[in-house]
This record gives structure tokens, C-alpha cells and sequence, in this order.
């Protein structure tokens, strides 16, 4: 597995696969191509289908059109083989001869892939062991943790880094908190984390303590809607719930930032795991590797800071995603809003019930998080395209604007 740098992203919404993967791409090809005369890229599937609503264009154009004029070509109904998000670049010289062809998918939380074993990476494989039974198993033999698992494979460079991915989540809440007003696009949805944060303040501490994570993850998923920035945990479209989960814990309860960084670690190896078995991509298999993989890196989270038995974080993580399993993607108008926005809010409460319900046993249970991920990688495959972020299904079919 990779490093958690590649799976922590600090970055610009509303969406890693359709805004923030294309724009890694085109600065790639725009390095090689200083010199071009003209641009023409073709977006393909699921990244054209909502790639409007996505500002997938705009992330492109605003990388390649201050060296040559840039032609952006959709075709939403032609799908290639390896991702539902594919694109293919193409550089053209003075004299109007082809210069490069090039074909890279976006797979989801910014990162980019040209084919089966073909992944960018800055890091190479820095973990040796790719499934949470495995690592859980060394921590049981070793006497650890499994975000020391992390420190050993990461060496001390990892913690700063994540520091820097805690502050920027902080801030991602604040900022959230703060703004009021409409959000971009045609649907006109009013922001809610403002008011939601207020109410919340004048309940008893029992509904006050749901109403504050409720605000916290509307505000950070508010920010990536508005294209403001957010981290990537482990995408875009599910950016709100480990914010919300961990900003309230280190209020409510006083975890210093050490506990709380190591609660992120842990919840990286949650999300790797995934990433690396199944997918993160909503294009791909639908909101459970968005939302529901945010659930189960929060309940993984939570359960580490409460201080949970690495079989207790593993059997957490596993009833986050579980009860995600067969969750699709279908924003309105292709937008990252309606249902997304909501569903962080309750992906956010439904982590901390995960780490109740697991803190209340031994961690032994029968169905593993490994299990989990492989039947969510098949789920995913069975779901029509119509359901995988192409918005011409579910709650996006025949929506009627107010």
C-alpha cells in the first residue's frame, strides 16, 4: 500500500475524482507540453456525465489554456474499459502534427492511474502488508497499535504531515461554521451548518453533543461544495465526516493533537486497506466507497482515541462500512449537494454509534473488515452505471427543481 500523504490530499471541491484528479492530470501533461499550440481533451463515462456539475472543465481549462487554446469533448455514454473516469489528452504542434496522445484515469481521492498496476505515485509501496486482518494480526503478536503500524512503515515524517492534514480540517470546519448564504449551481440550496451550530447550542448536552457533529460535517462538506478547501478522507464527496467526528472529540473530551493524530493514522490504514483492495470511487462503486469508507476511517477513529483494542477498531470499522454496502451515487444535477451533503452528517453520527456498539464487546465478530471491502468491490461492479455518479438514476432521475 501506499503512503497516507497519497491518501490525505489537501485540495480545492467539490469533487477528488471529477475536479481535483483532472487538474493533477492536465498539470502532468502541461509539463510536457510548454510548447503546445492547441489542447484537445476528451472526457469519457461517468466524468462527463456529471463533469459540468463537477467543474471538471474548468479544473482543466484553468491549467491548460494560459499555454494554448483548449478543447474540452464529452462523451458521457462511451465508457473505457479499466474506470468510469477516463480521459485522454492530446498536445498538437505549431505546424498542427499530434504531439502526445494520452489516456489516465481519475480513480478517486485525486489520484490518477493509466491501467491495471499503473497508479501515480510520489511514495511507492511503503506497506508491506495490504488487508487489516494481517496488520491486525501484528499488532496482537507485537503488543501495538495500529497507528504505530503506521510510524514504523511512514518513519517520523508521516506526523508532521498529518498535522498539517488535522489543521487544515480544523480550519475547513471554521470556515464552515462562519459562512451563510447560497450555494453554487442550480438547486439554490440555502447553507445549513450556520443554524444547525446555533440550535444545537441551546439543547441539553445529549442532543447538543449529535447536533454539534451534525454542524461540523455540514460545514466542512458545505466548503467542498462551494469549491472551497478541504482534505480528501478518503474523497471529496464524503470530506466531512472525519472532520466532524474528530473535531467534536477533541472539544468534547480534550484529546491533545498527539492522540488525535494518531487516531488519523489509523483511520489512513482503514481507508489504504480499501483503496487498495476495492475502490474509493463513487464512479466506480457507488457513495459506499465514498461515505460509506469515510464511516468506517471514523468509527476506526473514534474507537482508537476511546481506547480501543486494535480487534475493537477493526470490528468498528467493519460495522462502518457495512451498513454502507449497496449505498449508490446519485447527485442531483450532478452536483456534490443533494444527497451528499446529508449523508456526511449521518455517516458522521453513525461512526461514533459504530464505536459504542464495538466498545461494548471483546472486538470478536465473524464477518471481517476484509470481508467487507470484497463484498462491497462486488456490490460496486453489480451496480448499473446509472447508479455510479452518472446521475441518470435514483434521486437524480426526473428531480423537479422548485
Amino acid at each position: 500500500m501506499y503512503s497516507l500523504k497519497e491518501l490525505y490530499r489537501i485540495g480545492k471541491g467539490p469533487s477528488s475524482s471529477h475536479t481535483m484528479g483532472p487538474n493533477n492530470a492536465a498539470k502532468i501533461f502541461a509539463g510536457r507540453h510548454a510548447d503546445a499550440s492547441r489542447f484537445e481533451v476528451t472526457l469519457y463515462g461517468s466524468l462527463a456525465a456529471t463533469g459540468k456539475g463537477h467543474m471538471t472543465d474548468s479544473a482543466i481549462l484553468e491549467v491548460l489554456e494560459p499555454i494554448a487554446p483548449t478543447k474540452i469533448l464529452w462523451e458521457p455514454s462511451h465508457f473505457l474499459e479499466y474506470h468510469p473516469n477516463g480521459m485522454l489528452f492530446k498536445a498538437f504542434g505549431p505546424d498542427g502534427s499530434l504531439q502526445e496522445s494520452w489516456t489516465v484515469f481519475s480513480i478517486g481521492g485525486g489520484a490518477l492511474s493509466e491501467g491495471p498496476g499503473k497508479e501515480y505515485s510520489t511514495s511507492g509501496e511503503v506497506y508491506s502488508m495490504n488487508n487489516l486482518t494481517d496488520i491486525i494480526n501484528w499488532c496482537e503478536s507485537n503488543g501495538r497499535q495500529i497507528w504505530e503500524y503506521v510510524d514504523l512503515c511512514e518513519g517520523p515524517e508521516i506526523w508532521p504531515y498529518l498535522q498539517g492534514i488535522w489543521d487544515a480540517m480544523q480550519e475547513s470546519v471554521a470556515r464552515g461554521l462562519e459562512a451563510e448564504g447560497r450555494l453554487p449551481g442550480p438547486l439554490n440550496l440555502s447553507r445549513k451548518a450556520a443554524v444547525y451550530h446555533v440550535k444545537a447550542l441551546g439543547y441539553q448536552p445529549n442532543l447538543r453533543s449529535r447536533g454539534l457533529v451534525f454542524a461540523y460535517a455540514l460545514a466542512v462538506s458545505e466548503e467542498n461544495a462551494s469549491g472551497g478547501q478541504i482534505v480528501t478522507a478518503p474523497t471529496c464527496g464524503s470530506c466531512g465526516v472525519i472532520p466532524a467526528v474528530l473535531y467534536h472529540l477533541s472539544r468534547g473530551h480534550s484529546f491533545s493533537d498527539q492522540r488525535i493524530l494518531h487516531a488519523l493514522a489509523t483511520a489512513g490504514i482503514i481507508g489504504n486497506v480499501v483503496k487498495q483492495n476495492a475502490s474509493i470511487s463513487g464512479a466506480d462503486v457507488g457513495c459506499q466507497g465514498e461515505v460509506g469508507v469515510a464511516c468506517a476511517m471514523a468509527s476506526a477513529a473514534a474507537c482508537q482515541l476511546f481506547g480501543g483494542s486494535p480487534y475493537q477498531i477493526e470490528y468498528a470499522a467493519e460495522m462502518g462500512l457495512e451498513h454502507h454496502l449497496g449505498m449508490t451515487c446519485d447527485p442531483v444535477c450532478g452536483l456534490v449537494q443533494i444527497p451528499c451533503i446529508e449523508r456526511n452528517a449521518f455517516a458522521a453520527t453513525r461512526a461514533l454509534d459504530s464505536n459504542i456498539y464495538s466498545t461494548f464487546s471483546d472486538g470478536r465478530h465473524r464477518i471481517s473488515f476484509d470481508h467487507v471491502v470484497d463484498v462491497m468491490k462486488r456490490t460496486g461492479k453489480d451496480l448499473p452505471s446509472l447508479y455510479k455518479e452518472t446521475s441518470t438514476g435514483g434521486l437524480a432521475l426526473n428531480y423537479k427543481q422548485k
